[in-house]
């Protein structure tokens, strides 16, 4: 379902692009509002406080790392960058800046109005819609540990209900690897990367259709990982 009436703020020079960002959001009931540069961009987000803001980090007048540096220091609003770098070390920068998720051009449209609503559903309470977190058949209860749907042999560890719960507060976004130990492990433990990846193997054995392909618990290399969630059924 989507999150009608919220306020998208597109930060993008090129305005091919905008042009289909702008057809694109507001099929989909978003209030689209634009700007070519990082300096008119920062302007539009203080003039109308967005829900939600696109960035091109390519900007003419100022690279959008330091645009979502400065956005960050006065407001916790969902930062996406759509851009054309694809290296890792460029999404790992962008993470770090503060931006909650990165898309990489060019983007399929299904993608990215799905990050949207992924951004505005998670920041729309602050942490997490309910309790219950679907996956396919499995319905996992975040809140009494179990799990409905699964084989009756199949339960999960409490650290991985942690890492699970981590995930879905963040559902649809990266989180980073980092942070992840952080919250689980505690911050003694940051290097303990062994441990995350065994930990997310486990979950994918037992929540996976497939665990060699995952479809809900999905890496992004070199930064972390994405929790993708069916969503329950209407009625």
């Amino acid at each position: 379902m989507t999150l009608a009436m919220h306020q998208v703020l597109v930060i993008e020079d090129e305005p091919g692009i905008r042009d289909v960002l702008g057809v694109l959001l507001t099929a989909s009931n978003y209030r689209v509002v634009e700007a070519e540069s990082a300096t008119r961009g920062e302007i539009e987000a203080r003039a109308h406080k967005p829900d939600l803001l696109i960035v091109d980090l390519g900007l003419p007048d100022l690279d959008g790392l330091d645009l979502i540096r400065r956005v960050r220091a006065w407001s916790a609003v969902p930062i996406i960058v759509l851009s054309a770098r694809s290296a890792e070390e460029q999404k790992i920068a962008a993470l770090d800046a503060g931006a909650d998720d990165y898309v990489t051009k060019p983007f399929g449209a299904a993608e990215l109005l799905a990050r949207v609503r992924a951004a505005l559903r998670r920041t729309a309470t602050g942490a997490l819609l309910s309790p219950e977190i679907r996956l396919g058949a499995i319905v996992v209860d975040l809140a009494r540990r179990e799990l409905r749907g699964a084989d009756a042999g199949v339960h999960l560890t409490p650290l991985e209900f942690r890492v699970l719960e981590n995930l879905a507060r963040h559902a649809g976004t990266i989180v980073k690897q980092e942070r992840l130990i952080r919250e689980v492990w505690g911050p003694e433990q940051t290097d303990d990367t062994r441990s995350l990846r065994v930990c997310i193997r486990n979950l994918r054995m037992k929540l996976e259709p497939d665990p060699r392909r995952p479809r809900y618990l999905v890496t992004e290399a070199g930064l972390g990982y994405r929790l993708r969630i069916d969503e329950p059924p209407a009625g």
